[in-house]
């Protein structure tokens, strides 16, 4: 399968190096400037990093989401008794039914195809 590079895609992956090289440039210009004596820290210290606060639930809240979470599993327990099972006898009629329908197992053999000797 043969990539075609269109001018488009060649003039921005051109940018998009020379950017990375002028980076690097910066960086290797920052490394020589630490050997020769220089700064030893860089211009802009980090910023430390906001702590997330924890987010706390009210006792109220709490007992909220309990009493709907019981109302939901209240409801999914509701349906399955209102569902009528299958009796014990309906089953095994379903089972023979199938049965019947099912192709048998034999237990005869293919007869051995007759061998050529010569």
């Amino acid at each position: 399968m043969a990539r075609t590079l269109t001018n488009e895609i060649i003039a921005a992956a051109i940018a998009g190096f020379e950017a990375q090289k002028a980076k690097i440039d910066a960086q290797v210009a920052e490394l020589r400037e630490t050997l020769k004596g220089g700064r030893t820290e860089t211009a802009v210290p980090p910023a430390p990093a906001p702590a997330k606060r924890k987010r706390k639930l009210s006792a109220a809240g709490r007992r909220a989401i309990a009493a709907a979470a019981r109302k939901r599993w209240a409801a999914v327990k509701a349906a399955k008794v209102a569902e009528p099972q299958p009796s014990a006898a309906k089953k095994s009629a379903g089972k023979k039914a199938a049965a019947k329908k099912a192709p048998k197992k034999t237990a005869a053999k293919k007869p051995a195809a007759p061998s050529k000797t010569s």
